[in-house]
């Protein structure tokens, strides 16, 4: 798709390209607010002056009480939700201007506390470890089907769900992540009718699905599943501005009053109305026009597959993984990741993730199918240029280590504890989230043993280009652990 294919709306509105304000009631008080002039003598400090600190603060307008006709109010915003929520077919929609690390804290506070058993994928974000401490809860651990072809997870069986809920019948909710950092799928559907049974419900970190939905070649939004609670991060995969998200929710498994409660406790006071005009706006563009500006992003991202195939190069592929996800392979190429990524940043491209045996540049129908074509050819030829010897495949260490839980995350969280060198951290309790980043997976969690093998998969991780991340020493020389433990 030619990227001007709808420039003639530009022509009429600068701030409005696509003529989405007359379905966008938000945007509509954005661009209201921006173009009036206005005596401001209330927050932001800016005042929108742009000669202080430049184009930063540009359409920065806060949501204020009160219901002024040409401002973003709550009750705009509340009216807005409604129209997403019956986009998508759910009860309940709560825009974030927090990211989804604050929709996914509300999630699990909404769903359980302290005490509270939750089963829980071994794939989900840090920011689901965090909710957890702060709900108080006891994770149960359950890992997904691990491909050894590629190293990385694919899908849980809902067969394994089932034995983990048997084991576990006071267990409160479900929490999983799908799609996956690397766009691998589970069966919803499957997954909610075992969550169901049990009589609790399934909650969805879809941080990379808002797209979902919007094209027949997509999936369903997990709202449409089967799940009960969908967070999904509107900047991601969705042209709006950077910690823009938005919660989902039905009725029955989950307590939507609950919910409400637990959302604005995580959201500042402050909101920024620029994001939440672009959450509302992104709705409306998905609505009009989703289809026409997907499908030829798809196509070309499956194209982009086949060319990499068909050069010796791996690609995740299949019926099970989002169309719009490429993720590249490198270790039966023997070529480096981190050499690629460096190139491309030298011709200034940007990488989504990168290591020695992976590289993921991020697809959205924002890009265009000769953007696309033009990134995989660069990469093809960097492939071939640092081309070596095969490397054996190995899982990921957020993927292979099973963990050892001496305490909860919260009372690990809270605890006294003390730094020590890495050579006396082995056996010790781990007062700190350690993962890889991205995807954010955890290694080790707060109150999980640091074993040998999470130990030395962490330091392979590390001397192969992974970021370390969330650790007080991300050089891991020293590690931060629960005094006495």
């Amino acid at each position: 798709m030619n990227e001007h294919v709808f420039g003639a709306a530009t022509l009429l509105d600068p701030n409005d390209p696509m003529g989405l304000r007359s379905d966008a009631p938000l945007l509509d008080a954005w661009i209201r607010d921006i173009t009036s002039e206005r005596s401001p003598f209330q927050i932001p400090g800016h005042k929108g002056r742009t000669d202080l600190t430049g184009p930063v603060v540009d359409g920065d307008i806060p949501v204020l009480p009160g219901n002024h006709p040409n401002r973003i109010s709550p009750s705009l915003i509340l009216e807005a939700e409604a129209i997403a929520a019956k986009t998508w077919g759910a009860d309940l929609c709560r825009f974030g201007v927090n990211g989804s690390t604050g929709s996914n804290h509300a999630a699990v506070m909404a769903v359980a506390g302290p005490g509270d058993k939750v089963i829980v994928t071994r794939t989900l974000h840090k920011s689901l470890l965090v909710g957890m401490v702060y709900a108080g809860v006891v994770p149960v651990w359950v890992r997904p089907e691990i491909n050894p072809l590629t190293g990385l997870p694919e899908y849980l069986p809902s067969s394994r769900l089932r034995e983990v809920l048997e084991q576990n019948p006071d267990a409160k909710a479900v929490l999983i992540g799908e799609p996956s950092y690397v766009g691998t799928m589970s069966n919803i559907p499957r997954l909610a009718a075992v969550t169901h049974e049990f009589g609790i419900p399934l909650v969805v970190d879809a941080a990379w699905a808002a797209h979902f939905g919007f094209h027949p070649d997509l999936p369903l939004n997990p709202i449409n599943e089967g799940a009960d609670l969908v967070v999904t991060s509107a900047h991601k995969t969705l042209p709006s501005y950077s910690q823009a998200s938005f919660v989902l929710a039905k009725s029955g498994y989950v307590d939507l009053a609950r919910l409400n409660k637990t959302f604005d406790s995580t959201q500042t006071t402050s909101m920024s109305g620029r994001i939440l005009a672009s959450i509302d706006a992104a709705r409306a563009l998905l609505v009009r026009h989703g289809a026409e500006l997907i499908g030829p992003v798809i196509e070309a991202t499956k194209a982009g597959r086949k060319a990499l195939r068909e050069a010796g190069i791996g690609v995740i592929d299949g019926e099970y993984i989002d169309p719009l996800k490429l993720v590249i392979l490198l270790a039966e190429t023997g070529a480096d990741g981190n050499q690629i990524e460096a190139e491309l940043l030298a011709q200034n491209i940007d990488l989504e993730m990168a290591n020695r045996d992976v590289i993921i540049p991020m697809i959205t129908f924002a890009d265009t199918p000769e953007r696309i074509a033009s990134l995989v050819k660069t990469i093809i030829q960097l492939v071939e240029k640092f081309k070596g010897e095969p490397r054996e495949v190995k899982v990921a260490p957020a993927f292979s280590i099973e963990p050892e839980v001496v305490t909860t995350p919260r009372d690990a969280f809270f605890a006294d504890y003390e730094i020590v060198s890495a050579e006396n951290a082995l056996g010790r309790v781990s007062a700190e989230l350690i993962c890889p980043y991205p995807p954010g997976v955890p290694v080790f969690s707060p109150g999980e043993r640091i074993t040998q093998a999470g130990f030395n998969a962490l330091m392979e991780a590390r001397d192969i280009g992974v970021r370390i991340a969330f650790v007080a020493d991300p050089t891991l020389q020293t590690f931060k652990v629960l005094k006495g433990k």
